[in-house]
């Protein structure tokens, strides 16, 4: 697929540092990542199959508190390591080609711990991938990875300069482009119900408060909602993508 100026964003600043087992075990485990430097203490250490290469400091919890920011929770394991590798929008579209895996779209989400754990659902329910804007999203991050519990090394993460010229891109490859709001009149359900069981579909879900910008919504093919109690306003980001995967990768 032609990529037509939807490129990634140029990088992440600096290395970020991972800390906890899973985000920790998972760089480690991912061939595309590329891990500098670890501390950890002999206890978290023990049983790990670490590279020849790899630089390791035997370090207690104090020290490795030093390492990362203030009460996070780190195991024992503190790594750091390179940004992955950008990845091009047309590249990702091309990997579900003959398959309906879910695309994830978010507008200027910008809380790591919510864009973590829409990794993590991701990863739970096999999307494709999730699709930011670079200006307007956390960068890599030890908040990101421990969220995420490992899937930052699994779902693709694209990052793209102009939100709106992917979501038109991404419908040229047949995705049914869904944004997610409350003040929709038809429930998600109800819109995925009138689609046939092989249509592609991408979520999409705004910022934590303001929600979708206008210009997202009119590049999205259709508006539902979740249908949440009166008991509540609405569902953080995170949660609502989950219910959202669940309800397009159970769809009848």
């Amino acid at each position: 697929m032609a990529r037509r100026g939807h490129r990634p964003s140029t990088g992440t600043a600096g290395r970020p540092r991972f800390w906890g087992r899973h985000a920790v075990t998972a760089a480690l485990a991912n061939p595309e990542r590329t891990v500098r430097k670890l501390w950890g203490t002999r206890e978290a250490l023990a049983g790990l199959d670490l590279p020849t290469d790899l630089p390791v400091t035997f370090a207690n919890v104090a020290d490795l508190g030093r390492l990362v920011p203030g009460d996070a929770p780190h195991q024992g394991l503190v790594a750091e390591v390179e940004p992955l590798e950008d990845m091009w929008l047309g590249d990702l579209i091309e990997q579900g080609r003959g398959g309906n895996r879910p695309l994830v779209i978010l507008d200027q989400v910008t809380d790591p711990h919510n864009v973590g754990a829409i990794l993590r659902s991701a990863a739970a329910f096999d999307a494709l991938g999730i699709v930011t804007q670079d200006r307007h999203s956390p960068a890599e991050s030890g908040t990101v990875a421990r969220s995420a519990s490992g899937a930052l090394e699994t779902v693709p993460w694209v990052r793209v300069v102009n939100l709106a010229r992917a979501l038109d891109e991404i419908r040229e490859a047949d995705y049914w482009r869904i944004g997610l709001t409350g003040h929709a009149d038809q429930t998600l359900a109800a819109t995925i119900g009138g689609l046939g069981p092989d249509q592609r579909i991408a979520i999409i879900l705004g910022a934590e408060g303001e929600g979708m910008r206008h210009n997202t919504q009119t590049h999205c093919d259709e508006l539902a909602k979740l249908p949440i109690s009166t008991k509540v306003e609405s569902l953080n980001v995170s949660n609502a993508a989950a219910v959202a995967l669940y309800a397009v990768t159970t769809r009848g």
